[in-house]
């Protein structure tokens, strides 16, 4: 490759609450570069986004918010019918407070990654990116808005344009993907891949061809910023490692996404 290729390694954290501990954040954060903390509707509480936003700062792990639906008993996970000004106003609520937590300990969020559903209809919906950007333009136009890799990029980026928003795109090596380029629903087999090697062999394909292989075996594009690995997959810890590893060994430079997107 002539260009040298940059990407960015986040994951999913900060979801435990109360009594319940949801993840691996302690084993997995140490090898990321950013995190998506939640922000207290699908997980989290106002101690864990702090001791969180404590965790990414002693390790030089930038953090962004993982703002979800209000569904703490289904994780996030269930389509919610709400309104755009709702989910205006979910997302304002929780980026506003991850922000505070963040100031707190003297740094500023990077990026802003919705969570679950919220995500998944904003893929089959657009109009909820929009949303999505326009609560960000109002709060702090550095940070960046993470969206799933798919064949709406050019869309997108001009979408973000408009409302002097960057965006970073995001690819997920241990997930299964249709052959359409969105991700394979949680509730069919397979959806969720667990094999380190697997999983590493993806994210370089990622990293390096900008390509994924979908659940039929069709080769897509996919032009990622980022890779996520799931901190609340059993498996975390070793395929993060496997990741960083794989990726640095040939020639990837794994840093934060605000120093390229």
């Amino acid at each position: 490759m002539n260009k040298k290729r940059r990407i960015d390694l986040n994951s999913d954290v900060g979801e435990s609450f109360g009594a319940y501990k949801i993840g691996l954040d302690e084993e997995v954060i140490p090898h990321i570069t950013s995190a998506n903390i939640a922000c207290g509707f699908h997980g989290g509480d106002p101690s864990v986004m702090r001791r969180t936003v404590s965790l990414a700062k002693r390790y030089g792990v930038e953090v962004g918010a993982h703002p979800g639906f209000p569904d703490l008993l289904g994780f996030g996970r269930r389509n919610l019918d709400a309104t755009l000004e709702e989910i205006q106003d979910y997302i304002l609520y929780q980026i506003g407070a991850l922000q505070a937590f963040a100031a707190a300990q003297g740094l500023k969020l990077q990026h802003v990654k919705a969570h679950g559903a919220l995500y998944n209809m904003a893929v089959a919906n657009p109009s909820i990116w929009e949303v999505m950007m326009k609560t960000i333009s109002t709060l702090d136009k550095e940070l960046i808005l993470v969206v799933l890799a798919s064949s709406h990029r050019d869309s997108l980026i001009e979408m973000g344009r408009r409302y002097g928003v960057r965006i970073a795109f995001e690819a997920f090596p241990d997930r299964a993907y249709t052959r359409e380029g969105t991700l394979v629903s949680r509730r069919e087999k397979g959806a969720v891949l667990h094999d380190h090697e697997i999983v590493a062999q993806r994210a370089l394909k990622m990293a390096l061809e900008g390509k994924v292989i979908a659940m039929d075996g069709t080769e897509i594009e996919l032009q990622a910023d980022t890779l996520c690995v799931h901190g609340d997959n059993p498996s975390a810890v070793e395929m993060v490692k496997r990741i960083r590893e794989g990726l640095i060994t040939h020639g990837v430079e794994v840093l934060p996404m605000k120093h390229f997107v």
